[in-house]
């Protein structure tokens, strides 16, 4: 027999069932893109106040052991996590920069950290950076022999990221028949294309007509515009968005924005809406 406490129990879940339908559609009826906001530039509690659904975070500096290994670490991360009902979005390893995968010998113990840790705290994707020291790019040709390093490093890795349920994004200033290159070689779905709109536009590569070849190869993005608002600067946004529709992108777009006016939440706030307003969503 269903008590008056079941009834309304059920009765609230319905609701919020049908709140969070209406927040799914755009602005014309039709299903919303499942597009979730995130930042590499704040805390957890800030995102919430930003109504950001997550942040992106580092994995710590170029230790034997990283940061993120740290048990004290993951479980304040968890404690937070339960606390304001945002999410880790992703890892960032950008200390891979000054310590390039191909060239430092800790890389692959440092990938394997990484993943075993982003399993754990549901992480989805980490960020495998190649800028700096790391750069794979030669001119307007590859780094042969970092590449092929960095393919050996990457083929032992991706099981193991395959296992934990988590993304291997590569992010660089390479190309994208470059990165497919890379990943043909690589051959396995764990690993794919961190996707930073721009870096590659300020490369002076036709980044719509990129997305639309690279497709699904594609992981995640970071959003930015130099020192402006996502909204403003010199980025246009809509033939952006009007690709990663066409390619059917359900995921995070990491807010890698600086703050204009000095206030942190209030500029990724600002963003985050003007993200969510470009894919139409409620």
């Amino acid at each position: 027999m269903m008590t008056r406490r079941s009834f309304l129990k059920g009765t609230a879940a319905l609701t919020g069932a049908a709140m969070a339908s209406r927040l799914a559609m755009a602005a014309d009826g039709k299903p919303a893109p499942k597009i979730r906001v995130s930042s590499c530039s704040i805390g957890m509690e800030d995102a919430k106040k930003a109504g950001l659904d997550g942040i992106e975070v580092g994995v710590g500096g170029p230790e034997d052991t990283l940061q993120i290994v740290k048990p004290d670490v993951r479980t304040r991360y968890k404690e937070q996590m339960k606390s304001t009902g945002l999410v880790i979005s992703s890892f960032m390893m950008g200390l891979l920069n000054g310590n390039p995968l191909a060239t430092d010998p800790r890389g692959p113990a440092w990938l394997e950290q990484s993943i075993e840790a982003a399993g754990d705290l549901k992480a989805q994707v980490i960020l495998i950076a190649f800028f700096g020291a790391g750069s794979l790019k030669d001119g307007k040709g590859l780094k042969k022999a970092d590449v092929d390093v960095v393919v050996e490093r990457l083929k032992a890795a991706a099981p193991k990221a395959k296992d934990a349920g988590v993304i291997l994004g590569i992010e660089n200033t390479l190309s994208a028949p470059q990165n497919l290159e890379i990943l043909e070689r690589v051959g396995h779905d764990s690993v794919r294309i961190y996707y930073d709109c721009f870096n590659l536009a300020g490369e002076r590569y036709d980044v719509p007509a990129e997305i639309r070849l690279l497709k699904d190869k594609i992981s995640i993005f970071h959003f930015k515009n130099g020192g402006d608002y996502l909204e403003g600067g010199r980025m246009k946004w809509d033939p952006i968005v009007a690709a990663m529709k066409d390619i059917g992108y359900q995921g995070w777009i990491v807010l890698e924005t600086s703050a204009p006016s000095k206030d942190r939440v209030a500029d990724d706030r600002k963003n985050a809406e003007y993200v969510r307003k470009l894919f139409g969503i409620a």
